[in-house]
C-alpha cells in the first residue's frame, strides 16, 4: 500500500509510535485514569502511556491548525470589515466498524476541549444519518445497513453545511446501538463549537460515479473537513476485534429483553462466534472492501493498530 512506503514518493510521512510520542514537546496530560475509563469503547485497553504518546502529539498538532485556521477567519474578516459568525474547525474520524473509531473521537474531545483557544468542542456520529430500519426494510437495504446508501447524505450534509455556516443551533439526529435504530423523539444540539468532529464509517467517502455522470455539482461530507484521520488495522485483526466484541455484548446488553439483539443472547459460544462471523463476512468486510479501506488515502493522518489495540505506526500526510 503506498502510504506504507518509507521513501519520497509517499504522500505521507511516516512514524514509529516512539517517534511520534516524541512530538509531544510539553504538551501536558490532563486525563486521569478514571476519566480514560469512561471514554474507552468496549474491549479497547488504551493506556494512559499510550494517550501520551499518541494522543497528546496528535492535539498538539491540531491545536496549532486550529489556532491557524481561526486567525485565518479573523483576518479575512477584518479585511472584509465584517462580523461574521465563528466558523467550526471540523474533524473527520473515519474506519471499520470495531476498529476503535468511537474512542478517539472521544479522548480528542477532550484533549482538544481543554486547550485554551478552543474550549467548546462537539461530537456528532454519522449513524444518526442512517435511514430508520423501517426505510431500511422497504428499500431492501437492511443486509446494507451501514454501506453508503443506507445514510440519508443529503440531510448530513445540509448538517454540516449550517454547521459550517455558522448557524446559531444546528440538530443532528440520534442512532441507538442497543435498539439498532434511529431514534426518532431525540437530537444532538450544535450550537456554534470551536471544534466539531464527526465520526462515521464513509466519512471519507468520494462521490460516485454515477453521481458526478449527472453534471450538476455535488457537495460531499469530507468537503467540510479541515482534518481527517483513518483508523487502520489489517482485515483478520479487525474480524477478531469484532466477533469478541460481539461475545462479550451477548453477556451484557444482548442479555436485555428491550435489546434488538437479545434473540442471540441464548446462543452457546460456537452458536454465537459463527453468528459473529456470518454478519462479518457478509456485511462488514464487504463495506471495509468496498467503501471504507478505499477512503484511507484521503486521509490526512493514518493510525495504524496492531493485534493488541495499540498503535504501532502513524502516517501523517506531506503538506
Amino acid at each position: 500500500m503506498p502510504y506504507y512506503k518509507d521513501d519520497h514518493q509517499s504522500p505521507y510521512s511516516h512514524f514509529t509510535a516512539s517517534e511520534w510520542g516524541k512530538l509531544r514537546a510539553d504538551t501536558p496530560l490532563t486525563l486521569s485514569e478514571g476519566e480514560l475509563t469512561e471514554l474507552r469503547g468496549w474491549g479497547e485497553s488504551i493506556s494512559l502511556p499510550e494517550v501520551e504518546q499518541i494522543y497528546l502529539p496528535l492535539s498538539r498538532l491540531l491545536n496549532l491548525y486550529v489556532g491557524a485556521t481561526q486567525e485565518l477567519y479573523q483576518a479575512t474578516n477584518k479585511f472584509l470589515g465584517a462580523g461574521h459568525a465563528k466558523v467550526p474547525y471540523i474533524i473527520g474520524i473515519a474506519g471499520s466498524v470495531a476498529v476503535g473509531k468511537s474512542t478517539t473521537a472521544r479522548i480528542l474531545r477532550e484533549l482538544l476541549k481543554r486547550w485554551p483557544n478552543h474550549p467548546k468542542v462537539d461530537l456528532i456520529t454519522t449513524d444518526g444519518f442512517l435511514m430508520p430500519n423501517a426505510k431500511l426494510e422497504a428499500r431492501g437495504l437492511m443486509q446494507r445497513k451501514g454501506f453508503p446508501e443506507s445514510f440519508d447524505i443529503k440531510r448530513l450534509v445540509q448538517v454540516l453545511s449550517d454547521i459550517k455556516a455558522g448557524c446559531p443551533k444546528v440538530a443532528a439526529p440520534v442512532y441507538s446501538h442497543f435498539h439498532y435504530d434511529i431514534m426518532p423523539d431525540e437530537a444532538v444540539i450544535v450550537e456554534q463549537p470551536d471544534v466539531l468532529i464527526v465520526e462515521g464509517l464513509n466519512v471519507l467517502q468520494s462521490p460516485t460515479l454515477e453521481a458526478l455522470a449527472e453534471g450538476a455539482p455535488q457537495p460531499f461530507v469530507s468537503d467540510f473537513f479541515d482534518f481527517s484521520v483513518f483508523i487502520d488495522a489489517s482485515e483478520e485483526t479487525i474480524k477478531d476485534w469484532y466477533v469478541d466484541r460481539f461475545l462479550g455484548l451477548r453477556k451484557t446488553s444482548f442479555q436485555n429483553p428491550d435489546a434488538y439483539f437479545h434473540r442471540y443472547a441464548g446462543l452457546s459460544d460456537a452458536e454465537a462466534r459463527e453468528v459473529a462471523e456470518g454478519i462479518w463476512e457478509s456485511i462488514n468486510l464487504k463495506n471495509l472492501q468496498e467503501n471504507i479501506a478505499p477512503t484511507r488515502q484521503r486521509a490526512d493522518l493514518v493510525l495504524r493498530k496492531g493485534k493488541d489495540h495499540d498503535i504501532s505506526d502513524v502516517f501523517l500526510r506531506k503538506l
